[in-house]
Formats: structure tokens, C-alpha cells, sequence
């Protein structure tokens, strides 16, 4: 059996309610699971429950309040930083350019964590990052300027910059947000790919459930008071578990060999 990618044990994560540091809100509360190679993982939850604090955690962009992240086999801790990049890859909501860049300059950076001090992109850097736009369908505009991209072209680029990157473990935060019903799709699809031809690990944040069903094999699901379920989808997203965690009844619809879920 390979070694997890992702170790978590009793990780709890909690943000404060104020200016000051105490008292705080519980998000996340004693969560343990383990993430392995071609497993699809789905994290679930209402606005405001805590899915971007716990990604950021499991990227070690902040600090747990208690329990061990593990990547790889050792403490997230131990990783130097470049390392660390090599493991993981971390695509947050949305991204803010402060400054004017191609696009395929933009890409590029996801080599960097594999590249020396001193040493330059070279032609087999480009070739990645080409061939990366163009699963995202934007080969197109390499050479455009990413502050001119709408809201949906920018998230797909930062998809891109991850799979130039290359780690095993990609941890997304709502990469699909923006995104029309196409590409959509087409997200989805690249992303189910990497999983089963690449063995990669994916732990992504979705709040459409139809599409979260459609190609998870695990979810973690952030119900009230920081208790998260964690485990194969089929035990995660059930009627009873998913009404209780959104607060609203949800059915369940099964058409065409594909199960929908619905409000009540």
C-alpha cells in the first residue's frame, strides 16, 4: 500500500471572533483522515463553515490550534518551504495580480519550487506550461496580459500554474467558482484525469453537491460545532447527514445513472 499524501490527525482550526485573540470560533474539531494517491476528495459545507481555513491549514498557510498535519510520511513542519511546493499545490479562491504579466509568465511560476537559486526556465519549462494552458483551453493567449482576464480565465490559469507545478497533492479552493457550465466540465474532467492516469490526490472545495457526487471517491463534510465526517462519499453524502450539515432538507434524484442532489 503507498504512503498517504496527506496525514491528518485531531487537527482542530478556529478563528477569533474579534480584535483580540480569545475567545475564538471552533471551525474544524478533532479531524482525522488520511489522503492517498488516485483518491478524489470533495470538502463540503454551508458559507461560512470553515472549508478555506482548513484548506490553508492542510497547506500549512496557517496555523492549527491543535493536532498534526502530515505530508508524505513527515510533520508539514519539517518540510522546508520549496519542498513543501514540490508536495502540494494550494489554488485559493481568487488570486489578485498586483502587477502586469503574460499569461504564460503566470504559468511559469509553478516551476519555480523545482528550480535552483540561480537557474532560469528552460525550454522544458515553457513546454510544460504550454502544454498545461492548453488543457485549460487557453493556449490561445500566452502572450496576453493577466490583468485583462475575466474572473474565469484567471482561475483557470491558476489551474494551469498547479499542474505546471506538478505535485502529487493538489488542494483547490473552489477552482470551479466563475466558471461556466463548459468549463465546468471541462475542469472536472482534466481534474478526474490527473486523479486516475497521474495518481494524483485531490482535495478540492465545491458547493454544487451534483457535481461533487459526480466524481469524489471521499468527502469530508463540516457539519455544526467543528465535527467533520470524513470517508468514502457514499457514507459522507447521505440526505439525512448533508440536511443536517446545510440546514434545509435535501433529496436525493436518480436519473440516467446519475444521482442529482436537490433542496426539498
Amino acid at each position: 500500500m503507498s504512503e498517504p499524501l496527506l496525514q491528518v490527525h485531531q487537527l482542530s482550526v478556529a478563528v477569533p471572533l474579534g480584535a483580540g485573540l480569545r475567545p475564538q470560533r471552533v471551525l474544524v474539531q478533532g479531524l482525522s483522515f488520511s489522503a492517498e494517491p488516485g483518491q478524489f476528495w470533495c470538502l463540503l459545507g454551508p458559507n461560512g463553515a470553515g472549508k478555506t481555513q482548513l484548506l490553508h491549514t492542510l497547506a500549512g498557510a496557517r496555523p492549527s490550534t491543535a493536532g498534526e498535519v502530515h505530508l508524505g510520511g513527515k510533520p508539514l513542519a519539517d518540510w522546508p518551504l520549496v519542498e513543501q511546493a514540490c508536495w502540494r499545490g494550494l489554488v485559493p479562491q481568487s488570486v489578485h495580480d498586483a502587477f502586469s504579466a503574460t499569461v504564460l509568465e503566470v504559468v511559469l511560476q509553478g516551476r519555480h519550487p523545482h528550480l535552483s537559486r540561480w537557474q532560469w526556465e528552460g525550454v522544458s519549462a515553457h513546454a510544460l506550461a504550454m502544454a498545461a494552458l492548453e488543457r485549460v483551453g487557453l493556449g490561445s493567449l500566452a502572450d496576453r496580459d493577466v490583468t485583462t482576464l475575466s474572473g474565469g480565465e484567471r482561475q483557470r490559469v491558476a489551474l494551469a500554474t498547479v499542474l505546471t507545478q506538478d505535485p502529487p497533492l493538489l488542494l483547490l479552493d473552489e477552482p470551479l467558482a466563475h466558471l461556466d457550465l463548459t468549463q465546468q466540465q471541462r475542469m472536472l474532467r482534466l481534474l478526474a484525469q490527473e486523479v486516475r492516469e497521474r495518481q494524483r490526490c485531490v482535495l478540492m472545495s465545491v458547493h454544487d453537491l451534483s457535481l461533487a457526487q459526480r466524481v469524489a471517491t471521499h468527502a469530508l463534510l463540516i457539519m455544526a460545532g467543528g465535527r467533520v465526517l470524513a470517508g468514502p462519499v457514499d457514507e459522507v453524502m447521505t440526505q439525512a447527514q448533508l440536511s443536517v450539515a446545510f440546514g434545509h432538507p435535501i433529496t436525493l434524484l436518480e436519473t440516467q445513472g446519475q444521482r442529482w442532489w436537490l433542496p426539498a
